[in-house]
């Protein structure tokens, strides 16, 4: 995952100057000493403006990209909240409970100091990280630093993402055609590039040298049944040659990219394979490429590698389980009703490591049909990797710019089922508890485009906690039944 930032922590101590110093300083050590997430301690406590800017200094010149602003006491409101001003990272405030000293010189007062922090944050419009519960011990507020670390991540990532797109965007795809407002609120760039300029790029690393190593490593990760085509193995390699060579060239300023590339009708015919297979590849890496140019799917894709540290895939929300399948395979065995239940599909994106044995580099059936003759082998339509998905915790989740250039998102946490799909593509059965009623009062009644992402793994804590963060407002998840929602008819 070569793709995604790492995170250096660093933890500065505040001080209000009417309470002890070595209260907080001593609270502070507790922590390093508790956390098992590394941390670089600074040796400068902050009780003033001096002090904030000589430990963001210090933190900075430490290598650190993200913070823990440590209130070891009641803590002082202004030098505490300008270092999320000065300092270039994200920040997690948190507060020392009480009960390591005596309640006369050893009482902090923190719990009161986490609102005069929380205010002042709000009038200099600063950004902070603020936990559930904010407050707690030093085995405590270590557990609160491995849940900011993910989250950090994220933040650091977009902030240095590059989204590259090959379009034009698709005509009847609109959920593909959202407004790129909302990128650049979120402090994400975008290149946006044609098909033409990707063609001419391929044909110009023709013959590349590196061709041979690549086609080694897919043979290698295809295994022998898998490479059903080995003769097609070099055009796509080319294609990853040429993509991660326009990523260095491209990245400009920033430190990572993600990609939205259009991959039909015209690719398969012109580059004489599917770019699938290669896709999966680099998202394997922590380089996502999104089908369709599909721009808020390539993030919310990054997003997730970010969060969960893996590999994520793109699918289509694509189609309800049969009775027949549910009754065979699921009933008695799950405790999912059938309407919890759902299959997510693509061509063949999804990384291998995320798939059955049995996968395979095979021809997509659909643009076999449309793009090539009636009965005729496959040709150009070949390099999708195609199997069932295997089964894993999931977060099915999006963040979104709707019609209106507003950021919205949702999530939804379950899992892939060990049930067979007896279909074709990328594909995997899915379940989510109450999944019926949040695809008709959330994905229908909100509108969102049938791409989600996915991440292979429970990270809807993370990904509520990172939507807050970067300001969406509306983030939706799949509502226990006795919760109902807005839209929902109360007569049923």
């Amino acid at each position: 995952m070569s793709n995604i930032p790492e995170i250096k922590l660093g933890i500065i101590a505040v001080s209000r100057d009417c309470f002890p110093i070595a209260l907080s300083e001593k609270r502070r050590a507790a922590i390093v000493a508790a956390s098992k997430t590394p941390l670089y301690e600074c040796p400068v406590t902050v009780e003033n403006e001096k002090d904030m800017l000589a430990a963001v200094a210090d933190v900075t010149a430490a290598g650190c990209n993200a913070l823990v602003v440590f209130l070891g006491n009641f803590g002082p409101e202004t030098p505490e909240t300008l270092i999320a001003k000065h300092f270039d990272g994200p920040c997690m405030y948190v507060a020392a409970a009480e009960g390591d000293g005596d309640m006369i010189n050893g009482r902090g007062d923190a719990y009161c100091g986490m609102l005069n922090c929380s205010y002042n944050l709000g009038m200099r419009h600063l950004k902070g990280y603020i936990p559930e519960y904010p407050v707690g011990t030093a085995a405590e507020i270590g557990d609160m630093i491995a849940d900011f670390v993910p989250v950090a991540r994220a933040i650091v990532g977009l902030k240095n993402l590059k989204i590259i797109t090959f379009g034009p965007r698709p005509q009847d795809f609109f959920a593909c055609n959202a407004p790129i407002k909302g990128l650049y609120e979120l402090g994400v760039e975008i290149e946006e590039n044609s098909e033409l300029d990707l063609l001419v790029a391929y044909k110009a690393h023709a013959g590349d040298a590196r061709i041979e190593a690549v086609c080694a490593d897919m043979a290698q990760e295809l295994g022998v049944s898998g490479n059903q085509y080995p003769a097609l193995l070099p055009r796509m390699a080319q294609f990853e040659l040429t993509l991660l060579d326009w990523a260095q060239a491209h990245k400009g300023a920033r430190k990572y990219v993600a990609f939205a590339d259009k991959c039909w009708p015209a690719f398969p015919e012109q580059f004489g394979f599917e770019p699938c297979y290669v896709n999966s590849r680099l998202a394997a890496r922590g380089i996502p490429v999104s089908c369709e140019v599909d721009i808020y799917g390539a993030l919310s894709e990054y997003i997730g590698a970010c969060i969960s540290g893996d590999a994520v895939t793109l699918l289509d929300i694509n189609n309800s389980v049969p009775q027949y399948i549910y009754d065979e395979d699921i009933a008695g065995k799950y405790d999912y009703r059938l309407t919890d239940t759902f299959m997510g599909f693509h061509c063949g994106n999804t990384p291998s490591c995320k798939m059955c044995a049995d996968r395979a580099v095979k021809y997509q059936l659909i643009q076999h049909r449309l793009l090539e003759p009636a009965g005729s082998e496959p040709d150009f339509t070949r390099g999708t990797l195609e199997g069932d998905i295997a089964a894993s915790p999931i977060t099915f989740y999006r963040l979104q710019c709707d019609s209106e250039g507003k950021l919205r998102s949702y999530i939804a946490q379950g899992e892939v089922l060990d049930v067979k799909t007896r279909s074709f593509g990328g594909i995997g059965i899915f379940a989510i508890p109450e999944m019926g009623r949040f695809y008709r009062h959330v994905l229908i009644e909100k509108r969102y485009p049938h791409h989600g992402a996915v991440a292979f793994a429970h990270c809807g804590k993370a990904l509520f906690s990172l939507f807050r963060y970067l300001g969406v407002e509306d983030i939706a998840y799949n509502q226990p039944k006795a919760l109902p929602y807005p839209t929902e008819n109360p007569w049923g």
